[in-house]
């Protein structure tokens, strides 16, 4: 078992340098390079609860927009630590209520929704950029030009 998770904080603004110097008193913290995001590994039995536990330590001292696993748990999932606004959190709820789900459980479903919309919209706008290429050119011609792009050669000039 795990002790230890790492776990990524998005801010809802990047930290000032008092936010960041009074949080890093609480619990180790890495910033990216406008402290609008952070890493810590946090020690707790679970990633759920070491999620809720940097919640719990950080939420005074930073403006935490979601805190996230940095790695897939057993079941190959990424946990989310989301605090909502009232108005939003009873609408989740209410929802939630009518689809006789948990609001956790109805958040989850709606968020792989989402992520399965967005997915075959990109799917979609690049089956419809290559059938536009190989209008034009010839399956051999693309599928060099694309290798071209994806193995540079250092020194070769640029396609």
């Amino acid at each position: 078992m795990n002790l230890h998770h790492a776990v990524e904080i998005t801010l809802t603004r990047p930290a000032t340098p008092g936010e960041l110097a009074y949080a890093r008193r609480t619990m180790p913290l890495a910033a990216n390079h406008d402290a609008s995001q952070l890493m810590a590994v946090v020690h707790a039995k679970t990633p759920g609860r070491a999620l809720r536990r940097a919640r719990r330590r950080l939420s005074k001292a930073l403006p935490i927009d979601v805190i996230t696993t940095h790695y897939p748990d057993s079941s190959g999932y990424i946990l989310l630590n989301i605090t909502l606004p009232p108005d939003a959190d009873t609408a989740v709820r209410r929802a939630a209520d009518r689809a006789g789900q948990a609001p956790h459980i109805y958040l989850q479903l709606a968020l792989h929704r989402a992520l399965a919309q967005q997915a075959k919209r990109e799917a979609d706008l690049l089956d419809g950029a290559v059938q536009q290429l190989l209008a034009t050119t010839t399956a051999a011609q693309l599928l060099a030009a694309v290798a071209r792009a994806l193995t540079p050669t250092p020194g070769a000039p640029a396609c």
